[in-house]
């Protein structure tokens, strides 16, 4: 495989797919606060969820940058904080979960921010990519007509594990991020 694109690239088919999911956003949270649950609300939860993946295939596939490494994440923060902020709007989410996550990722997100000043990389692991499928099933869960209208118990338990997940990973980025740290600040070749 041949990078098509070097790590200061801004204008990639990966970032083109995170704009549009940013840019689709505020069209997700209006379907969901006033039509969810949906299936409606559900595709259009299921279509930008499906980007998320697709725009880190390509990335590999075609070369990371570092604007995409930014924008990604970001991406992903504000697409499920959004949906969830609107379902607890929608009373269909307790407030305290979606307000754990939301500290956690905002906390995680400057803690990785400040040690990658100081040139500590701290690279995803499989748990934060199995805590972001669980917070899309969680929300996919709340929007399903079956599911968010007859069984909401069954979105908020995926919620919950979502938590768990969320703390569990924010807890190991933490790990990482000072076992990378040598007392030079540089970084570790682990």
């Amino acid at each position: 495989m041949t990078a098509g694109f070097g790590p200061s690239a801004l204008a990639t088919p990966a970032n083109g797919i995170t704009i549009a999911r940013l840019a689709a956003t505020p069209f997700l949270l209006y379907v969901v606060l006033r039509s969810s649950p949906s299936y409606g609300a559900l595709a259009f939860w299921f279509l930008i969820s499906c980007t998320d993946g697709l725009d880190g295939w390509l990335a590999r596939r075609q070369g990371t940058t570092r604007s995409g490494a930014f924008l990604d994440p970001l991406a992903d923060k504000f697409v499920v904080l959004g949906a969830m902020a609107a379902l607890i709007a929608t009373g269909q989410f307790w407030w305290v979960p979606v307000a754990i996550i939301a500290a956690r990722e905002i906390g995680i997100s400057a803690y990785r921010a400040s040690v990658g000043r100081h040139g500590v990389s701290v690279p995803a692991r499989p748990l934060a990519k199995a805590k972001t499928v669980v917070q899309d099933l969680a929300v996919g869960f709340a929007v399903m007509p079956a599911v968010g209208t007859k069984h909401p118990g069954f979105a908020s338990a995926w919620l919950w594990a979502a938590v768990v997940l969320t703390v569990w990973s924010g807890a190991l980025y933490l790990i990482d991020g000072a076992r990378s740290a040598t007392p030079s600040g540089t970084v570790d070749a682990m």
